[in-house]
């Protein structure tokens, strides 16, 4: 018997007492099968020996044993696997569906281990085409002939049956699958390559990221402890000078207080003595001794010696000024720890000097450039130079030829000696033919002087910057990601100006311009200076 013939449904395999699977499966004398702990039960619990099934009554409890074919078989089946979801089914398989393990070209069918044995043993059926289990299999059958899909057309790029080569592909290329399967498994060989090389960059890029956070932790941290650090030594500084002002005025009153009560306790002296001889003129007024008044009468006629107090006062503690004193006591103090607070900033950005040089294709005809591009002022007769698109053609000013698109960078400009100039940084795209404005919706961001003591900085509206001093050399850093750009008075050692909460997109490059030369006034030049790092 084939051993086709021989399959069976899932359910021959089930109890029909528990409805699974049969454990240890024994046989009645009716020849019906159970599970032995079943069928067992099933007796114990009622009176009679009968068959659940077919209701034959046995008089004595029959002796059951094992059916070790059945067992067999149920071992066997319980080995293949139930389909899972996403897994290709039998399409034999009646009941559960066991998961396929080939799937039939020619047949158009999947087995499980039980159905594709004839496949594997039947001589006409060895002959088909097994591969790994598929669904749809009436997709890789050519829809017009009804032919399985073997050949690959390169000239339309498509799937074709060996009808379709002959007949309505004849002129074009074709190869087998397998040859286009290589070719393309060869190139999915190289797209995993690639694939796995960006996910490699990817994982190097999260280190990357991952290190940056860390750096910025460390950063964060450092700045917390130094701003703890700081602001607790000026509280204390505030704290101090608090107390000392205090007790300066509490010291005050104090010398107020005992020179009232030296004064007042040596009147009061002086009213005891006095109310003693007021006290003897009067005794002596009233005595009718005649001899005695005389003899007494020239000491007692004069008033006992006392200080003329007529000039004496005590006059109210005064602290005009008291206040004051200590708060410029205390500002010196805060101007000395803001010093220091910039020499560190200072030195902090400083690392990221860069070596800037001016860029002649960039420069106003009337600019001119030193040889090592250092240095820049505004002669009085124009240059005939070409009118390439990056010059500026109006304005009196160049750019540097670095530019920054990402990180961080600083560098020194020398003002020393001029009347007027414009310093900081612009944007690629910026305006460079005509009158420009100097805003940041324009793409610039700077700072200027005018008529020899006005600063001021270029934001949406101009801001006029207040200085002590004008300065003599100004750093200008930029921290692109963070989106400032910070201008600093290096001799007075203080922060002139920032912009805060830019938003940059493009490339951006130093800009210098040094105005006009205004009759000789401002022929300084502006000198990019190099970056001496603070110790």
């Amino acid at each position: 018997m084939s051993a086709a013939s021989c399959l069976r449904s899932d359910d021959q395999f089930l109890c029909s007492i528990c409805l699974d699977v049969f454990t240890d499966p024994v046989t009645t004398p009716c020849g019906h099968n159970f599970c032995k702990n079943c069928i067992n039960e099933h007796w114990n619990r009622n009176d009679q020996y009968l068959c659940p099934l077919c209701k034959k009554v046995f008089y004595t409890r029959p002796e059951l044993h094992v059916n070790t074919l059945l067992n067999e078989m149920v071992s066997h089946s319980s080995e293949q696997q139930a389909a899972k979801p996403g897994e290709v089914p039998c399409d034999v398989c009646t009941g559960t569906k066991l998961k396929a393990l080939k799937s039939c070209l020619v047949c158009l069918t999947s087995y499980c281990e039980t159905h594709l044995e004839p496949h594997l043993t039947a001589l006409g059926l060895k002959r088909h085409q097994l591969m790994d289990p598929v669904e749809n299999l009436e997709d890789r059958m050519c829809m017009k002939h009804d032919k399985p899909l073997e050949l690959f057309c390169k000239t339309d790029q498509t799937y074709v049956c060996m009808l379709c080569s002959v007949l309505d592909h004849k002129t074009h290329e074709f190869v087998p699958l397998k040859e286009e399967y290589e070719g393309k498994k060869a190139e999915l060989g190289k797209t995993e390559a690639e694939i796995q090389e960006m996910i490699q960059k990817r994982r190097l890029k999260i280190q990357e990221i991952k290190h940056s956070v860390d750096l910025s932790k460390e950063a964060a941290d450092r700045e917390k402890a130094e701003g703890v650090q700081v602001f607790t030594a000026l509280k204390e500084s505030v704290e101090r000078s608090l107390n000392e002002l205090i007790e300066t005025i509490e010291e005050k009153q104090r010398t107020t207080e005992k020179q009232a009560e030296d004064f007042i306790k040596e009147l009061e002296q002086e009213i005891s003595e006095l109310k003693k001889r007021s006290s003897e003129v009067e005794k002596l007024s009233h005595s009718e001794d005649h001899l005695h008044l005389l003899q007494s009468f020239p000491s007692l006629k004069a008033a006992p010696p006392t200080k003329d107090w007529t000039e004496v006062s005590v006059h109210p503690s005064s602290h005009e000024g008291t206040v004051v004193k200590a708060v410029a006591q205390l500002e010196e103090t805060l101007s000395k720890q803001m010093k220091k607070l910039f020499e560190a900033e200072l030195k902090r950005v400083q690392q990221y000097a860069v070596d800037v040089t001016l860029d002649p294709d960039t420069a106003n005809p009337h600019l001119i450039l030193s040889d090592d591009g250092k240095q820049v002022y505004c002669g009085v007769v124009k240059k005939n130079l070409p009118d390439n698109p990056e010059r500026f053609s109006l304005s009196s000013c160049v750019l540097g030829k670095q530019s920054l698109s990402s990180g961080r960078f600083y560098f020194e400009v020398q003002v020393k000696e001029k009347t007027k100039w414009t310093l900081g940084v612009a944007r690629e795209s910026i305006n460079r033919k005509g009158l420009i404005t100097l805003r940041p919706q324009y793409g610039f961001w700077t700072i200027c002087l005018r008529n020899g003591n006005e600063y001021s900085a270029r934001n949406n509206r101009t801001v006029c910057l207040s200085l002590k001093s004008g300065p003599q050399k100004v750093g200008v850093f930029v921290d692109y990601e963070e989106g400032l750009v910070s201008f600093y008075d290096l001799d007075a050692a203080a922060l002139i100006y920032s912009f805060t909460g830019c938003f940059f997109t493009e490339k951006l490059y130093p800009y210098l311009c040094p105005c006009l030369n205004d009759g000789g006034k401002n022929s300084a030049p502006l000198i990019i200076c190099p970056v001496n790092q603070t110790a």
